[in-house]
C-alpha cells in the first residue's frame, strides 16, 4: 500500500453518528467549521481525498499568489491559505477526515452518508447537513495548459488579474458569453491590450455586454477562433497558438495570460436527483439564506455561487450555512 493509502485505511472508522457533518474543505467548509466547532456542535468534515479533482482545500490548492483576502497585506499562497484555514477549524475541535463522499441519502433524518470504497458498509449518520463541495472551472486541457497553469493561464481574472506578470502585457479571454465580457473589460485596468477568442462568429453575451466590449479601445474580438496550444519559457506562458474554426489557418498570438471564461462545473452529482439544482446544477437556496429545498441540509460556496466565486464570498456564506444550521440544530435537536 502507497503512505497515502495507508492514511486513508487509518482514518476509516465503524459507522458514527454526527450532530452535523460538512462535506468539503474550501473556505467555505473551513469557515463553517470553525463556527460549529465554536459553538460545540462537534462537526466532522470530509475534506476529500482528490474529490471533484482537487487535493484537500479545493480549488485554492491550485492557486499561487492569493492578494485579495483580507488579513494578508503581503498576499499568501493559496495552499498555504488553506492549511490556516484546516489548522483553525481542527483547533477548535473539528474532526478531519480525508476522505471522498461518494454517496448520501436525504430522504430521512439522520441522513446517510457514504465514504469512497465503503458503499457497501454501513453508511455514517448526521442529523444536519452542509454542502460545501464546490465547483471547478471548466478548461480545454489544451497542450501545454499544465505547464503554464498559473503561470500566465488562470480562470478567475478578478483573482489573478492584478499579478505583476499581467501588468502592461497582451493578454487574452477564451470564451463568448457575459463572463467573458466582464473578464476582458476587468483586464484591460491591468493588460495592455486584451484579446478575446470566440469560437464562433457572434456572442453569446447579452447585448449590453456585447456592446460594452466591442466598444472598448482596448479589446480585440477574434472571431471564429480557438486556442490549441500554450508555449512560453518553462516558467511563463508567452504565446497562444490558435486556429481558426472556419479555415483551418493556424496562427500565433503573443500574450502573457490567457483567462478561460467558460465556465464552471458544480460538483453536485454526489446530490443531484435529492436537492433542487438549477439548469446549470448549482443548488438552489431560498432567497438570501443557505437553506435548501431538504430542511437540514444546507449549501455554501462555489457549489451554490455562479456569480461571485471568490474565497471571501465563500467563507461568508460558510458563516451562514453555520449559523443556519446552529439554529436549525437548536430548534430540532434541543438538549
Amino acid at each position: 500500500l502507497t503512505f497515502a493509502s495507508k492514511k486513508r485505511l487509518l482514518t476509516v472508522q465503524r459507522s458514527m453518528h454526527s450532530k452535523v457533518v460538512i462535506i468539503g474543505s474550501g473556505p467555505a467548509g473551513h469557515t463553517a467549521a470553525l463556527y460549529l466547532s465554536r459553538a460545540t456542535l462537534e462537526p466532522v468534515m470530509f475534506e476529500g481525498f482528490n474529490a471533484n479533482g482537487f487535493a484537500p482545500g479545493g480549488q485554492l490548492t491550485t492557486t499561487t499568489d492569493v492578494e485579495n483576502y483580507p488579513g494578508f497585506p503581503e498576499g499568501i499562497m493559496g495552499p498555504e491559505m488553506m492549511e490556516k484555514f484546516r489548522q483553525q477549524s481542527i483547533r477548535f475541535g473539528t474532526k478531519i477526515y480525508t476522505e471522498t463522499v461518494s454517496k448520501v441519502d436525504l430522504s430521512a433524518r439522520p441522513f446517510k452518508i457514504w465514504r469512497e470504497t465503503f458503499e457497501n458498509k454501513e453508511p455514517d449518520t448526521a442529523d444536519a447537513l452542509i454542502i460545501a463541495t464546490g465547483a471547478a472551472a471548466k478548461r480545454l486541457n489544451l497542450l501545454g495548459e499544465e505547464i503554464y497553469w498559473q503561470k500566465g493561464i488562470s480562470a478567475c481574472a478578478v483573482c489573478d488579474g492584478a499579478l505583476p506578470i499581467f501588468r502592461n502585457k497582451p493578454l487574452a479571454v477564451i470564451g463568448g458569453g457575459d463572463s467573458a465580457a466582464e473578464e476582458s473589460m476587468f483586464l484591460t485596468k491591468y493588460g495592455s491590450h486584451v484579446y478575446v477568442l470566440v469560437r464562433r462568429d457572434q456572442l453569446r453575451a447579452s447585448k449590453v455586454m456585447a456592446n460594452r466590449m466591442l466598444s472598448n479601445p482596448k479589446i480585440t474580438v477574434l472571431w471564429n477562433t480557438i486556442p490549441i496550444e500554450c508555449k512560453g519559457d518553462g516558467n511563463v506562458l508567452n504565446l497562444v497558438i490558435t486556429k481558426d474554426t472556419k479555415t483551418g489557418e493556424i496562427k500565433e498570438l503573443p500574450v502573457n495570460g490567457m483567462f478561460y471564461a467558460i465556465g464552471h462545473a458544480p460538483a453536485t452529482n454526489l446530490v443531484k436527483g435529492q436537492l433542487e439544482l438549477d439548469a446549470d446544477s448549482y443548488v438552489i437556496t431560498k432567497p438570501d439564506s443557505t437553506c435548501t429545498n431538504v430542511e437540514g441540509v444546507f449549501a455554501a460556496g462555489d457549489v451554490k455561487d455562479k456569480r461571485y466565486r471568490q474565497a471571501i464570498t465563500s467563507a461568508g456564506s460558510g458563516c451562514m450555512a453555520a449559523l443556519e444550521c446552529e439554529r436549525w440544530l437548536s430548534e430540532h435537536f434541543p438538549e
